[in-house]
């Protein structure tokens, strides 16, 4: 039983890097959404777990996190998963051109200005934000890795899995 719980640790320190858990929830900033396949604002997506992802075109480890964000958003809308991918880039065609190589089958939207990225206190590209079903953000990762998916579909499970 102590080797368990030693294992469990070592695998929950391993881990810690890669994601931020908020300690005090916090409210996630709203925003305007401009995509006809979305409510108007992302207050309106209350009830519904929402994985905010923001990148860009030049972005490399973006290209491994939309088949991820794809498989997560087929596997979990049944259970009320809402994956939004949040583009940085200040010329449509840049993100147009990465989507033609790398599709995506979650909404998409556009902010070329850096308005919500600002909101959201964004650290690096990609950045990812977990946002409960009661609005406020639960989990926060800088990067994409690989390696994570195991972890980052666990949270979306645990969150997928709260009563409200």
């Amino acid at each position: 039983m102590r080797h368990l719980r030693l294992s469990i640790l070592l695998i929950f320190i391993s881990f810690a890097p890669l994601s931020l858990s908020f300690a005090q929830q916090m409210s996630a900033p709203d925003f305007v959404i401009s995509n006809d396949q979305l409510p108007d604002n992302l207050s309106a997506l209350k009830g519904q777990v929402v994985y905010l992802d923001f990148w860009a075109s030049w972005c490399k480890p973006c290209r491994k996190s939309f088949p991820w964000m794809n498989q997560m958003q087929q596997k979990y809308v049944e259970q009320g998963l809402q994956i939004i991918a949040i583009n940085l880039d200040t010329e449509k065609a840049l993100a147009k051109a990465f989507l033609d190589k790398v599709p995506a089958q979650i909404p998409v939207i556009y902010d070329p200005q850096g308005k919500i990225a600002s909101d959201y206190q964004l650290l690096g590209m990609p950045s990812s934000y977990v946002i409960d079903k009661k609005g406020n953000i639960r989990f926060s990762h800088k990067g994409f890795f690989t390696r994570s998916e195991p972890l980052y579909e666990q949270e979306l499970v645990l969150l997928l899995n709260e009563q409200e």
